[in-house]
């Protein structure tokens, strides 16, 4: 919308026929092609913030994702098998980049559940604020096999070109990741006579996991 409506200020664009050229006369009589803005989607004022009835938004980005994990009880350490995905994104406008941001997201959500903890000491200052202790993703924390499938739906959408925002909300799909780490903490409680409730909390760190697997070292410690 903001394109459109830097568009609209360009008192040459009906001269020139190509684009190349008309940013180039807009460049030789000093027009801004940049704008910052705001855009409020237009919906039907059928939602009661009281009642909380209605209908709030235009559309609803829906995703779905399976995880495989394998955790280490010895070390705690946590490695994703494979990760898949499907997403609806309504009609994409360009898949590569929509799969791009879905992974990417997916990715950000993963460090937020299993290695980014934020430890704070009594002063306020946050103790683990380097590269080496604050463990966010990189290589080695990807799905070994990761899977991603854009659903075929370009139905009942009227947002541009009947497409779907789709930057963020793959992000909550990476709490499949931390699910199965803990039906994975669950399996090997079972093998040493553990069974029943158990606390674990996100993000499922390293140690968390090691202390949550349960054994004579965790039994001693406590």
């Amino acid at each position: 919308m903001d394109i459109f409506a830097t568009c609209k200020n360009i008192p040459m664009k009906k001269d020139e026929k190509y684009l190349t050229l008309q940013v180039l006369a807009a460049y030789f009589e000093r027009v801004q092609l940049s704008v910052a803005g705001f855009h409020k989607a237009k919906k039907d004022a059928d939602f009661d913030l009281k009642e909380k009835t209605g209908q709030p938004c235009d559309y609803f980005t829906y995703g779905v994702a399976c995880s495989e994990v394998e955790i280490d009880c010895l070390t705690g350490e946590s490695q994703v098998l494979q990760t898949d995905i499907v997403m609806d994104v309504g009609k994409s406008l360009n898949p590569t980049i929509d799969i791009g941001q879905i992974e990417g997201a997916f990715i950000q959500g993963l460090g937020m559940m299993t290695s980014e903890k934020v430890l704070m000491a009594e002063d306020g200052r946050m103790v683990n604020c380097s590269p080496l202790s604050y463990r966010i993703p990189n290589v080695s924390g990807i799905p070994r096999k990761f899977n991603v499938t854009l659903l075929k739906n370009d139905n009942a959408v009227t947002h541009l070109y009947s497409s779907k925002g789709v930057g963020e909300p793959p992000l909550l799909l990476a709490i499949s990741v931390f699910m199965a780490i803990k039906a994975a903490i669950q399996e090997a409680r079972k093998e040493i006579g553990l069974s029943g409730y158990f606390r674990l909390d996100c993000p499922a760190t390293v140690e968390q996991i090691r202390l949550a697997c349960g054994d004579q070292l965790v039994k001693s410690r406590k």
